[in-house]
């Protein structure tokens, strides 16, 4: 589903985006360092290890999940889609075209309520997204990206899986696979669920009109408010409190809208959690090991407190918080109905958790198996 078209502006122009895209692309190309150094007989091993594991990740997750791909022939037809094996850069510019296509049904929808925007401001904004993106590309191991071709792409992070196999001191092959079991499972979501990439789509675009307009307001408003919005987001960041910056500036309608996007990515993040466990050391051998060693870097065990900070104004911890809630979800809904009952969530958008729903399984399962 997408924001149905508006009108274009009377003399035929359609408004400027709110970001310079090429220019946040740049910034963020020129901000994201290179990661950790490997001679390249390491880097090729790197790489082709991380191709090889993503194609074996496929077999195991389908096996583990019981699902199968819409419109597939069978069980174990489906290769789930393009993968790149890409440096830090490179995740930053993809990521950039994915922030542009889900943002362009917003403009669309505004119309004339779209304001003028300045050179300076889109630069501006460029600035802030490509910062942000440059920071982010130093963490990301892997993501699946549904909106970046029709089939969703694959986007594994290679001088990030290097730096934590050597700061956690893990078995590559284990840990490469162990990633790929994650990543691939999010690629298994959206396949056998179709309707989800423009659900989510749908949803996150309503709310990102509410946020503009309140963005926009926010622009306009006097110094000093503005100086005292960064100062509770700051407050609410070092507090640890969990929630977003935000919260501050939604109305109920958005913090239901946010509550109800949250409660579908904690499923999603918390589903390929169990999931990638669940496949067991006969796969990956020292899981055990990567699991307890990867908590305590989710944790941010030993970062300098600067690193804390940003995690939690960039949303992080929100995102950490995802894992658990889903994770929890999902075991519980298997302790109840099985995992053929849990992979009811994917077959419509009404059968999808609500945020009550995500901390309390047992209404979830009344409702969704009577």
């Amino acid at each position: 589903m997408t924001s149905p078209a508006t009108p274009l502006p009377d003399d035929g122009t359609p408004p400027e985006p709110l970001v310079d895209w090429s220019a946040a692309a740049e910034v963020a190309g020129r901000l994201a360092r290179p990661g950790p150094r490997a001679d390249r007989a390491d880097l090729d091993a790197l790489v082709s290890g991380l191709r090889a594991a993503a194609g074996t990740a496929v077999g195991h997750v389908l096996t583990v999940t019981r699902m199968e791909p819409a419109g597939t022939a069978g069980p174990g037809t489906s290769d789930l889609g393009a993968v790149h094996v890409v440096d830090r850069a490179t995740w930053t510019r993809a990521n950039v075209q994915s922030m542009r296509a889900l943002t362009a049904p917003v403009l669309e929808a505004l119309g004339p309520d779209m304001p003028a925007t300045s050179a300076a401001a889109r630069l501006g904004g460029a600035a802030e997204v490509g910062t942000v993106l440059a920071l982010l590309s130093t963490k990301v191991l892997g993501q699946f990206d549904p909106y970046g071709t029709d089939r969703g792409r694959l986007l594994l992070v290679a001088p990030n899986v290097l730096a934590a196999e050597r700061t956690l001191d893990l078995r590559p092959r284990d840990f490469r696979l162990w990633v790929c079991l994650h990543e691939q499972t999010h690629a298994l979501q959206f396949a056998t669920a179709p309707w989800l990439a423009g659900h989510l789509r749908s949803r996150i675009s309503e709310l990102l009109q509410d946020v503009t307009r309140t963005s926009v307001g926010m622009a306009r408003a006097p110094l000093p408010e503005k100086l005292a919005f960064l100062a509770r987001a700051v407050l609410r960041a070092l507090s640890g409190d969990g929630k977003s910056p935000l919260e501050g500036v939604l109305g109920r309608e958005e913090r239901d809208r946010l509550e109800e996007i949250t409660a579908v990515m904690a499923l999603l993040e918390g589903h390929a959690d169990v999931m990638m466990d669940a496949v067991g050391p006969r796969v990956v051998p020292t899981v055990k090991t990567i699991r307890a060693r990867f908590e305590k870097r989710r944790e941010g065990e030993g970062a300098p407190p600067l690193d804390l900070l940003l995690r939690r104004l960039l949303g992080m911890d929100a995102k950490l918080a995802q894992y658990r809630d889903g994770a929890r979800f999902v075991r519980a809904v298997e302790e109840q109905v099985g995992r053929d009952g849990l992979n009811a969530v994917w077959a419509a958008p009404e059968n999808l958790p609500s945020a009550r729903e995500i901390a309390d399984a047992r209404a979830w399962v009344r409702r969704v198996h009577g």
